[in-house]
C-alpha cells in the first residue's frame, strides 16, 4: 500500500510525529547519523588504504573529498529504510533544522537514492500537531550551503585530530587525542590553573561596623564598612595584583591596613561621634532575562539543578521529542508571536495585569553569527502548559519548569526600586578623619523577579537581594554599636565550572553552542580534566599536551584562530566562502600562514622528557614533577650518605621519587607539599604494629590516591585473598597515625544496623567524602568521624529526611506544623530551589501564589499534600542493559560526494 515516508533522527521523535500525521504516513527514524568517515583502519575501505591520505579518509589531493562508510550496525537499518521507500510515493526528510540535521538529510538522500518520487525537506521548531502539519504543507529543498559548512567542519576536525594526535602519542603518551576545539577548551582550563599557581595571596584588613540610627528608624541597626581614612580609600581585594602587591596607582592612593593598624584604629574610634556625611539615592531597574538559548539553558541548569551540560542536553532532547519544548540547539532569543501571546496570557493569569508590560518584549540575539532561524527554547504550543499540567517527573519536570519560568518571566515588567549609599564620618582620637560606607537596595516592585531569578557564579549578589537602610539625611547623628577589625585574603581566580567554561567559550566565540556539551564531555572522558565538586581541574597530562601544542602548533591552539574558524564556517554556510579554498589554506597553508601538513612533517626534535617536566618551587629547588606512564610523580635530589658525604666521586645518591595523588590539584602542589611527599614516598612504609583481631602486621603507606593503612598478608595466603586497606582521614597524617587509628580505619565500611525492613545500612568513606548506604540510596555525612560513631537511630533519622541534591546538609525547616492527618508524619515548611514547600518526609508540595510561610496552617498543608499524593509517586525509569555494539567494518561500496552537485554521489 502506498504511503508517504517521513524520516526523523530518533525513535521517540518518530512515535510522537507518527501520532500526529495519521495512517497515510509512515514515520521512521534514522537512529542518528547513518554514515561517517571511517573510525578505524578496519572500517577503511581497501580501495583507499594504500593511498597517502588513506588513514584520513579525505582525499587531500583532490578537493578534500571525504570517503564515507555505513557502519556495520547501521546496515540492516538502511535496508529497512530502503524497503519502506519501495512502497512510498513521497519522501520527507524531517531531520533537525541545523547544519548537522541538514547533513543527515543529505546523507539519507545520497544513500537511499529515491527514484521517481518527490523528495521534500521538512522542518519545524516544535513537535506539536499544528507545527508538524504546517511543516508537511510547507517543505523546502536541502540547503547545500549548510551541508557544505557541516562537511567542512567534519573534515577540519578529522585533519586536525588525525594529524596532531599521533604527535601526542609519540611525544607525550599513547592513547591521547587532539581536537580543534577540545584542545583549546583544555588550554582554557590549564591557563586558569597556571594563573592560580602563579597567584600570591595578599592579606589586608578593614573594619566592619554596626551603626545605630536611633529610635524611630527602620531598620534601626545597619551595617557599614570602613571606606576611607583622611580621604584616602582603604585597600580592598580588587586593589591587589596577582603577585600579592598593590596595583600601580593603588600603591599611592590606597591605605593598606594590617592587623595592628586595624586594631589600633578601633581603639582610636572608641569614643568617636559620627554624623551622616552624604546620602546618595539612585533608581534601581532590572529588565527581564532573555528566553533561553542553548548555552544559557546549560548554565542555569548547572547552577540551579546541578546538571552537567551533557545531562541537560539529554533531558532537553527528551522534552523536545515528547512535544514539550521547542528545539533545544539554538542561538536565538526570539519568540514567535504565538509564543509571546501565550507567555503574556500566563503572566496575566498567574500574576495579574499589573505584571504585564503594555507592549510585548522582543529580544535580539547577542551571539555573533547566530545560527539558522530557530526560536528561543520555550514551552511548545499555542498555550503553555504549566509544569503541573505536563505530567512530567524527575529531571524532565525540573528542566521544563526552569524553561517555563524563564519564558514567562521574559514577558513581564521590569523590577524597580532604589539603591542607596550612605557615608558616615567621624574623627578618631588621633585626629584622623574616618569614613564608613553603607550600601542598600530595596525593590519596590519585583516585576519579573516574582517568577524567575537568574543564578550567579562565584557568590555574586543575586538580582532579588535586598538590603534595607534607614532613612537618614546629611548631618544627622548616628552612633557605632560595634566596630570589629576584619582580616581578609585575596583569592585566586576561580576554576571553571561547566557553566562558566561554557560562558567563556561563547564569549570568546570558540566552537558552536550546540557542541559545548560534547566538548566538555570529551575533555572529562579523556582524562585531561576532572571534577572536584563542580570545579574543572586540569590533570598534569593536560599541561604536557598544552605545552607541546603551544610550542609546535601555536596557531592551531590559539583562541583567536579557533574563533576565526567559526567565522569561516559561517561564511561557508552563508555561501560567501568556498569550502575547498578554506580547507586548502588550513591544511597546506598559503603565503600568509603555514599549513598543518607542513607543521606535522617538519616538527624537528622534540624533547619528550622536557615536555613532561615541571619545576616545583622554581628551578633552584631541585624538585620537579614529571608526567609518567602511570601518572604524575615527583623527583628530588638524591640523599647523601649517613655520614653526610656524597656518593663516590662527590656525586649525590640516586634521585628520590614520590607519587603525586591523582586527585591533588596542580595549584596545591607547593614546594612544602612536594618536600612532604618526598619525605614519605609511595612504596615506603611505616610499621604501626599488629592488628589485635587478625594478628597481621599493619603498615601505613603513601599511594597514588593519598596516604592509607593496610594489612600485610602472610606468604602462604590464598591467591584470591585481599589485604584490607583504609584511607587516612583528612585530620590524620603518616607522621601521627597510630595502630589504634589504623584498626578503626580498617573496620570500614562499617555495618551500622538495619532498618525496619531489614535492609542493611553501612557507613563508608568514598572519593567525595563520608556517606551512608542503604541499598542504592546514599546519604552524605558531615564529617569523617561520624563513620566510626554514628548509631542506627541517627542513621534512620537521616534517611527519614527528604534526599538532598548535592552534598549540602539539609537546611532546618522554616516552620513546624504538626502531624499530617493522613500519614501521621510531622509536616514542616522548607525552602527549596524554586520556592517554599510543605513536606511530610515522603511527599513535597509547593506553596501556591497566595500561601505564605507565616500564614499557612496544618489544614492547608494537608490539603496541598493530598493533592500531591493523588498524582501518585514519581515514576522511575527502568534501567536498560546496554547492548554491546557490533564490530564496525567498512562498506565496500561507499559514497564519494561530488563537490559541485549534491543530487548524486560517486562511489568508490
Amino acid at each position: 500500500m502506498a504511503h508517504k515516508l517521513v524520516i526523523v533522527e530518533s525513535p521517540a521523535k518518530a512515535r510522537t510525529i507518527g501520532g500526529y500525521l495519521g495512517k497515510d504516513y509512515v514515520v521512521e527514524s534514522s537512529v542518528g547519523h547513518i554514515r561517517d568517515l571511517p573510525n578505524s583502519a578496519a572500517d577503511t575501505p581497501a580501495e583507499i588504504k594504500d593511498k597517502p591520505w588513506g588513514r584520513l579518509a579525505v582525499d587531500v589531493d583532490n578537493g578534500f573529498e571525504p570517503y564515507y562508510v555505513v557502519p556495520r550496525e547501521k546496515r540492516s537499518h538502511i535496508a529497512k529504510l530502503k524497503s519502506l521507500l519501495k512502497d512510498a510515493d513521497e519522501l520527507y526528510l524531517a531531520t533537525d533544522e541545523d547544519r548537522e540535521g541538514e547533513a543527515i538529510a543529505w546523507h539519507l538522500l545520497d544513500e537511499l537514492k529515491p527514484k521517481g518520487i518527490p523528495v521534500h525537506r521538512m522542518v519545524f521548531h516544535e513537535i506539536t500537531k499544528a507545527a508538524i502539519l504546517a511543516a508537511v504543507e510547507n517543505p523546502r529543498e536541502i540547503n547545500d550551503d549548510l551541508v557544505e559548512a557541516q562537511e567542512a567542519r567534519r573534515i577540519l576536525d578529522r585533519l586536525y585530530g588525525y594529524e596532531v594526535s599521533p604527535v601526542l602519542w609519540k611525544k607525550v603518551m599513547s592513547g591521547l587525542s587532539a581536537g580543534r576545539v577540545q584542545s583549546v577548551a583544555t588550554r582554557l582550563v590549564v591557563d586558569r590553573e597556571r594563573e592560580r599557581m602563579a597567584f600570591r595571596i595578599a592579606s589586608y584588613w578593614d573594619l566592619e561596623g554596626t551603626f545605630d540610627a536611633g529610635s524611630g528608624k527602620e531598620p534601626r541597626m545597619f551595617p557599614a564598612k570602613l571606606h576611607s581614612i583622611d580621604e584616602m580609600r582603604v585597600a580592598g581585594g580588587s586593589d591587589f595584583a596577582t603577585d600579592g602587591e598593590l596595583k600601580g596607582k593603588r600603591q599611592t592612593d590606597r591605605v593598606h591596613l594590617d592587623r595592628n593598624a586595624a586594631e589600633g584604629l578601633v581603639a582610636a574610634l572608641r569614643d568617636t561621634s559620627y554624623d551622616v556625611r552624604s546620602v546618595e539615592s539612585k533608581p534601581y531597574r532590572r529588565q527581564p532575562y532573555a528566553p533561553f538559548r542553548t548555552t544559557t539553558m546549560q548554565q542555569e541548569a548547572s547552577r540551579k539543578l546541578g546538571m552537567s551540560a551533557s545531562g541537560t542536553m539529554s533531558v532537553a532532547q527528551r522534552l523536545y521529542e515528547g512535544g514539550h519544548i521547542t528545539y533545544m540547539r539554538t542561538d536565538s532569543t526570539t519568540l514567535s508571536a504565538t509564543a509571546v501571546a501565550a507567555a503574556r496570557s500566563q503572566v496575566r493569569e498567574l500574576y495579574g495585569a499589573e505584571y504585564l508590560p503594555e507592549a510585548p518584549r522582543t529580544y535580539a540575539s547577542k551571539v555573533k553569527n547566530a545560527q539558522e532561524a530557530h526560536e528561543a527554547i520555550r514551552p511548545s504550543g499555542e498555550r503553555f502548559r504549566t509544569p503541573a499540567e505536563t505530567g512530567l517527573t524527575g529531571e524532565q519536570f525540573r528542566l521544563y519548569e526552569l524553561i517555563w519560568m524563564r519564558t514567562v518571566a521574559s514577558q513581564m515588567r521590569d523590577a524597580v526600586g532604589h539603591s542607596v549609599t550612605i557615608r558616615i564620618g567621624g574623627a578618631a582620637a588621633d585626629g584622623r578623619d574616618v569614613v564608613f560606607s553603607a550600601s542598600g537596595r530595596v525593590i519596590t516592585f519585583h516585576g519579573f523577579l516574582k517568577a524567575y531569578v537568574e543564578g550567579t557564579d562565584n557568590d555574586k549578589r543575586q538580582d532579588d537581594a535586598e538590603t534595607p537602610l534607614p532613612q537618614l539625611v546629611e548631618g544627622e547623628p548616628v552612633s557605632a554599636a560595634s566596630l570589629t577589625p576584619q582580616g581578609h585574603e585575596t583569592k585566586p581566580p576561580a576554576r571553571y565550572t561547566e557553566a562558566t567554561l561554557i560562558k567563556e567559550l561563547e564569549e570568546r566565540e570558540i566552537g558552536r553552542p550546540s557542541t559545548y556539551a560534547s566538548i566538555i564531555g570529551t575533555i572529562l572522558n579523556r582524562g585531561y580534566v576532572y571534577k572536584k565538586g563542580t570545579a574543572l581541574v586540569p590533570a598534569w597530562i593536560a599541561f604536557s599536551v598544552v605545552r607541546l601544542l603551544e610550542e609546535h602548533f601555536p596557531r592551531q591552539i590559539s583562541y583567536e584562530f579557533t574563533a576565526g574558524m567559526e567565522d569561516v564556517l559561517d561564511e561557508i554556510a552563508g555561501g560567501r566562502k568556498d569550502r575547498q579554498t578554506e580547507l586548502g589554506e588550513f591544511y597546506f597553508g598559503s603565503d600568509r600562514v603555514v599549513g598543518l601538513h607542513q607543521l606535522v612533517n617538519e616538527l624537528g626534535e622534540i624533547d619528550a622528557k622536557e615536555l613532561a617536566t615541571f619545576p616545583v618551587g622554581g628551578a633552584e629547588s631541585g624538585i620537579v614533577l614529571r608526567v609518567g606512564r602511570y601518572g604524575p610523580y615527583l623527583e628530588g635530589p638524591g640523599q647523601a650518605g649517613e655520614d653526610g658525604e656524597d656518593g663516590e666521586d662527590g656525586e649525590e645518591g640516586a634521585p628520590t621519587r614520590a607519587n603525586v595523588p591523582d586527585d591533588m590539584p596542580p595549584d596545591e602542589l607547593t614546594l612544602a607539599k612536594a618536600k612532604e611527599l618526598l619525605a614519605n614516598p609511595a612504596g615506603e612504609q611505616k610499621e604501626l604494629g599488629v592488628h589485635p583481631d587478625t594478628g597481621l602486621r599493619v603498615v601505613a603507606k603513601n599511594g597514588r590516591y593519598g596516604p592509607y593503612v593496610t594489612e600485610q598478608l602472610p606468604e602462604n595466603a590464598a591467591k584470591n585473598a585481599k589485604a584490607r586497606t583504609g584511607s587516612l582521614f583528612s585530620t590524620m597524617s603518616l607522621d601521627t597515625v597510630t595502630i589504634d587509628d589504623a584498626v578503626r580505619l580498617l573496620s570500614l565500611p562499617r555495618t551500622v544496623g538495619a532498618d525496619a525492613d531489614g535492609v542493611e545500612i553501612t557507613a563508608q568513606n568514598g572519593r567525595y567524602g563520608p556517606y551512608l548506604k542503604k541499598g542504592t540510596d546514599s546519604r552524605s555525612l558531615t564529617s569523617e568521624d561520624q563513620l566510626l560513631s554514628i548509631t542506627i537511630d541517627e542513621a534512620l533519622a537521616i534517611y527519614a529526611q527528604p534526599k538532598q541534591r548535592g552534598r549540602a546538609a539539609a537546611a532546618p525547616p522554616l516552620k513546624e506544623l504538626g502531624p499530617d492527618p493522613v500519614s501521621g508524619a510531622p509536616v514542616v515548611v522548607k525552602s527549596g530551589r524554586f520556592g517554599d514547600y510543605v513536606t511530610d518526609g515522603e511527599y513535597n508540595a509547593t506553596l501556591r501564589k497566595d500561601d505564605t510561610v507565616e500564614a499557612i496552617t496544618i489544614e492547608r498543608a494537608a490539603e496541598l499534600l493530598a493533592e500531591r499524593r493523588a498524582k501518585g509517586p514519581a515514576k522511575k525509569t527502568a534501567k536498560k542493559t546496554a547492548k554491546r555494539p557490533a564490530k564496525k567494518t567498512a562498506k565496500k561500496a561507499m559514497a564519494k560526494k561530488a563537490t559541485a552537485k549534491r543530487a548524486t554521489a560517486k562511489r568508490a
